[in-house]
Parts: structure tokens; C-alpha cells; sequence
């Protein structure tokens, strides 16, 4: 069978014939898997720079430098190769090493050498420098000798000379690995014709299923676990190969390093062949319970009524909320895409304000998890400035606030099992949506700090008030949507000004796309629903008062007909606007009443009437005659 060749690899193999300057950028801190055996064992992980000595020497070139500005040349793969390169192109070997600065006015600066041998023709030399983006500053701040020392690499890389080997023709090479690309000068790769760059990415979904289906799959269990559990499995291959589409799916995104330690981590605690995924889980967020494993059916089951208990008037927005629930607990979310690692599910909520949306969050976050805590609200109107995806990710290293990490990144680490709510998204910078796209896309994010945080096992809300008013030709603002129209309008005319908004006036569709179906409109809070909140405040406000105060009060059907009148002659506001009418119309003149007539606990009280003529408006009360307070 053929080697499973990785892209970059291949490209390795057929720029290195043509160019004598390569950049290897990305994942360049990474082990790789070797999978052409040779002088290294076939799929042995081993660091970059050992993969490049197999790779060069296997494929002809005889004398292959590593160079480190902190060391010097070196080559701990194969004894006398520096001793080789400085009799040919200079310097003083040390203990095996050639020390050599990266600048400077020296005939031996690093530099320098390379140059030498590059220009030679006795024996075809590749020279890896490593960790090439800590050679200087930045690009922007380099002095005239970095500019000098850069110059004297490109210089080598033009006066390449080729060598005849066994093999072949040979070209002298010069590699450069670095994290980013940025992190060289523009001029030194950008239109320069011996240049090519090649980007090094985590291991693809091939290179993670070789590994779990290939020699290695032994290695991740206790060898007593593997002889128990194994029999099983090839009784029944295909729930191996489930098994293994799972761990591959969850480990998307992950380096080989990363998957070696999942591999230490699953034999080291005797993990289970059945339980393979959960060393993920632990990987990624530590010692936890998995809050989705516990989720109990029967709760579920109630869902809707539950739900419907505390958002009124909103049947339609809770069906489309609770569909994506199901997904994600049934395992269906995302099923169809070819990333596995994304949020259990994404939510974009929109509708008129006070109808709900944040409500339904937190109830989510309380049905699912337990606790209303665990929807992590972010109101996105702070994050409006240019430099605000710092704040939620973190700052880079070497500014301030660098040590704080972000405050998107540290809530998740906290919590990797949580609702996160980003109420009025629309009012975010237009960089954030960089980092939700992500988020969307791949499920994980690298803060400032450099640490990779998950959100595989997040909801994600959007909340918006896009398309409540449009603007005409003049730039007037007018209602897009109003009480008096059905729902199926609202929802049309709410859906389609969303599309706008991300099309046409942000310009990234790509964002819609990543919400797929699951824009739920919000309808305004009508009549019907305006009474059901009205009667559930009050009888929060009367169970309350019974179990904080042993105050029992009760409303004559005509004081709650005149509070009904009065709450709900304008709903334009919401349920929120309902609340604030209870709050100016019955909580204040209630407080007010009881502090004059010193009823403070143990009493029973009836509101008569609402003096709603008056400002502030009161009430009239009357206590039992065998109170003590009476």
C-alpha cells in the first residue's frame, strides 16, 4: 500500500527539485508521522526537524545543517555532518556545535556560511534554520543588520548552485520554519521568484484515521484492556469503525503532539475501548462531568411545557428552539457537515424587544445544565471598537492586559458547558464576526495566550432587533413591523431584513450560512400572551411576599381588572414593559402602603382598588381585623 503522503509533504517533494528557498509556516512545532520509512521507522513521531533530516537525506542530498540562533549549526541526527560542513564552508566546531551569531560584521556570522555553502558545488547542503521567527523583532523594527542578514539569505538562495549525486541532480536548499509568515519580512518571500512557501496544517480527518486504525490503535489502551475489550470489536467491526469515526471526528483541529498525549492519557488511566471519546472530553476541560451524558429523557420530554410556563406567547420560537435542542442531545447536530468539533447548536434569535429571547436562554441554560448561571451573557454593544476581539480573546503577548486572557476565552475554559448568549449582535465590530466564524465553523479558538479553547460543547445564541425599522431613500427610520400584522408576516419581513443585514450591509453571507435554518423570530407580545405574563408576575409577587414576609395578599377581582387595564394598554414594550407597569402601579404604592402602616410580616392584606388618577399612583388596602398589624 501506498504511504499516506500529508499535502505539504507532497508539495516538499516537488518544490524542493525547483526552488532553493522554502518557508515552512504553520504547524512547524508540531511531530510529524514519517511515512516513508527509510533511515526513520515508517509512521514514528518525531519532531519537524528529524522528519526533515529523513526526508532530505532519503531524498539525496548529502549534507543536511540545522541552525538555531541560540546554538548554532548543528545535527544531532547524524555525528560528523557539522564537522563536514565547517572543513567545506568555515567556522569552529565546538562540542559538535558551530556556534555563529545571526548578525553581525563577521566573515562567520550564520549568514555568511550559509551563503558559502549554498554557492558550493562538491556536495549538495540543504541548511534548516528553526524557530526562524524569533531571528528579530518584528519585521517592522529590524535594524540595518537584520536587514543585512536577510539580504545575505536571499543573496544564498540566488546563487544556488546544483550538484551531482547518485541520485541525481541536487540543488543546494535553504528551509525556514516559522509559526507565522508575517513574522518575515514581506520583501524576503513576497514576488521572489526562488521562493515558495508551504503551509503545514494540523493533521488532516486522513492522517487522525490512519493513526487511530493503523499499528498505533494498541497503544492508546493498557494492554490488559485491549486483550479484554478487543474480541468484542472484531466481532462486531463496525462499531470499531464507529467507534473510530467519533474519536476522529472530535479531535479535529488537534496536532499529532496533541493526539500523542490523548494516547499516554487514554492508556495511563486504563480507559475502556467503549470510552475511548471521553478521553477527549477530558483532554480538552480536565476532570468533569459531561452535563450532556446526565441530561435526563423525561426532563426533556417536558420541555415545552416548562418552557411555555415562562415565555408567553411564543409557541412557535420555543418548537424551532427545542428542535435544535433534541439535535444536539440525539447527537444529529451538524450531522451533514464535515466538521464534528462545532457547537452542540447555534441559535440566532430576532423579534421585537421584551418578547422573550433572553428569557428563553436562560430557561435553556436551567433545563439543560441546571442552573440559570450557565448562560454566560456577553452584551455585544461593548464590544463596538475596533481593537474589541482583544477583549474577548485576550490581548497578544507583550500588551497590556495580556496576563487577563479574554473574557469570551476564560468564561468557556471555566465552563466549557454552557449557553452563550451575545445579545445585540449587530451592534458587535465587524472583526468580531472573524472570531464567531470561526467559532462556527471549527468549534475552537486560540486566545491570546496561545491556549486552543473548545466550544463543541456550547450552545450559542445570538440575540438582534435586526429589522424592527427600516430607513427610506431619505434615511428616515421607519416600523418594519407592527402589532397589528400576523405572525407569519412579522416572521417574513423579520427573516428577510436578517438576510439583508448580513448580505448586503455587513457583506458576510458566510456568517448566515454557518446559522443555517435556525434564525427564530420572536412575535410581539399580544393580548393573550400580555395576560398570561401579567397574571404570572402577580402571582410571583403574592408567593413571594407569603414566603419572605408571611404576607398574605390577595387582589379583589376589580383591583386586578383595573392593574390588567392599565398594564396592558400598551404592549409595545413587551414583556419587559409589562413588567415595568407592575413595578410603577403595584410593587411601589404596595412598598409605600406597607411602610406607612408599618405591615412588614406576618399579615394578611387586600389591594381594593388602584388609585391610578393620582402621581404617583397608590392603592387602597385593607388588613384583617385579627391581625396583629390590623
Amino acid at each position: 500500500m501506498a504511504p499516506l503522503l500529508s499535502k505539504w509533504h507532497r508539495e516538499l517533494e516537488l518544490f524542493t527539485s525547483v526552488k532553493p528557498l522554502i518557508v515552512l509556516e504553520g504547524n512547524v512545532l508540531d511531530q510529524q508521522r514519517y511515512p516513508l520509512g527509510g533511515s526513520i521507522p515508517e509512521d514514528e513521531l518525531v519532531p519537524l526537524p528529524r522528519y526533515l533530516q529523513g526526508f532530505l537525506r532519503d531524498g539525496g542530498w548529502q549534507q543536511v545543517v540545522f541552525y538555531s540562533n541560540l546554538i548554532g549549526f548543528m545535527n544531532p541526527y547524524a555525528p560528523g555532518m557539522v564537522e563536514q560542513f565547517a572543513r567545506q564552508n568555515g567556522g569552529k566546531v565546538i562540542q559538535g556545535v558551530i556556534p555563529a551569531e545571526f548578525k553581525g560584521n563577521s566573515a562567520d556570522t550564520a549568514p555568511n556560511l550559509i551563503r558559502r555553502a549554498m554557492a558550493q558545488q562538491k556536495t549538495a547542503t540543504a541548511v534548516v534554520l528553526e524557530l526562524a521567527s524569533h531571528y528579530i523583532v518584528t519585521p517592522e523594527r529590524m535594524d540595518q543588520q537584520d536587514v543585512n542578514s536577510f539580504n545575505l539569505l536571499m543573496q544564498s538562495a540566488l546563487s544556488a548552485a546544483t550538484v551531482s549525486t547518485p541520485q541525481g541532480r541536487r540543488r543546494n536548499l535553504l528551509i525556514l520554519l516559522v509559526n507565522k509568515l508575517n513574522d518575515l519580512p514581506a520583501w524576503f518571500y513576497l514576488n521572489t521568484p526562488v521562493c515558495k512557501v508551504i503551509h503545514l496544517e494540523a493533521p488532516d480527518r486522513d492522517e487522525r484515521l490512519r493513526l487511530i486504525s493503523g499499528p498505533a490503535f494498541p497503544s492508546f489502551f493498557d494492554s490488559t484492556v485491549y486483550r479484554t475489550d478487543m474480541p468484542y470489536y472484531q466481532q462486531h467491526p463496525q462499531e470499531l469503525t464507529r467507534l473510530r469515526e467519533k474519536f476522529v471526528g472530535l479531535t479535529e483541529g488537534m496536532t499529532f503532539t496533541e493526539l500523542d498525549a490523548l494516547r499516554l492519557l487514554s492508556k495511563q488511566s486504563c480507559t475502556p475501548m467503549r470510552d475511548l471519546c471521553r478521553v477527549v472530553d477530558l483532554y480538552k476541560y480536565g476532570i468533569r462531568e459531561n452535563p450532556w451524558e446526565a441530561l435526563s429523557m423525561a426532563s426533556l420530554r417536558t420541555a415545552k411545557e416548562d418552557f411555555q410556563r415562562r415565555i408567553k406567547g411564543q409557541n412557535a420560537a420555543l418548537e424551532r428552539t427545542l428542535d435544535v435542542v433534541k439535535r444536539a442531545v440525539t447527537g444529529l447536530n451538524g450531522l451533514q457537515a464535515s466538521s464534528t468539533a462545532k457547537p452542540k447548536g447555534v441559535l440566532f434569535f430576532a423579534g421585537p424587544t421584551g418578547t422573550g429571547k433572553t428569557e428563553t436562554a436562560k430557561a435553556l441554560a436551567e433545563k439543560l445544565f441546571g442552573d440559570e448561571s450557565a448562560c454566560i451573557r456577553f452584551d455585544m454593544s461593548e464590544y463596538s471598537q475596533s481593537h474589541a476581539d482583544q477583549k474577548l480573546l485576550g490581548a497578544p503577548p507583550g500588551y497590556v492586559g495580556y496576563e487577563a486572557g479574554g473574557q469570551l476565552t476564560n468564561a468557556v475554559k471555566r465552563n466549557p458547558f454552557a449557553i452563550l448568549l451575545f445579545d445585540e449582535i449587530e451592534k458587535a465590530h465587524p472583526s468580531i464576526f472573524d472570531k464567531f466564524l470561526q467559532i462556527l465553523e471549527d468549534g475552537r479558538l486560540t486566545d491570546g495566550q496561545g491556549d486552543t479553547v473548545y466550544f463543541s460543547e456550547t450552545i450559542i445564541i445570538f440575540t438582534s432587533n435586526l429589522g424592527m425599522y427600516v430607513k427610506d431613500a431619505l434615511g428616515q427610520r421607519h416600523a418594519n413591523v407592527t402589532m397589528d400584522m400576523p405572525y407569519p408576516e412579522v416572521e417574513q419581513r423579520l427573516r428577510q431584513a436578517v438576510d439583508e443585514y448580513f448580505k448586503l450591509e455587513l457583506g458576510r453571507p458566510e456568517i448566515l450560512n454557518r446559522m443555517g435554518e435556525n434564525i427564530v423570530i420572536f412575535d410581539f407580545i399580544r393580548q393573550e400572551a400580555g395576560e398570561a405574563i401579567l397574571r404570572a408576575q402577580v402571582d410571583k409577587i403574592i408567593r413571594r411576599m407569603a414566603e419572605q414576609k408571611s404576607i398574605r395578599l390577595t387582589l379583589t377581582d376589580a383591583a386586578y381588572d383595573q392593574l390588567r387595564q392599565a398594564a396592558l394598554a400598551d404592549l409595545s414594550g413587551g414583556g419587559r414593559g409589562i413588567g415595568n407597569q407592575v413595578e410603577a402601579l403595584l410593587i411601589n404604592p404596595l412598598a409605600r402602603w406597607l411602610f406607612d402602616h408599618a405591615v412588614l410580616a406576618d399579615a394578611e392584606v387586600t389591594i381594593e382598588a388602584f388609585r391610578l388618577d393620582e402621581r404617583p399612583p397608590a392603592i387602597s388596602c385593607a388588613t384583617k381585623e385579627d391581625s396583629p398589624h390590623a
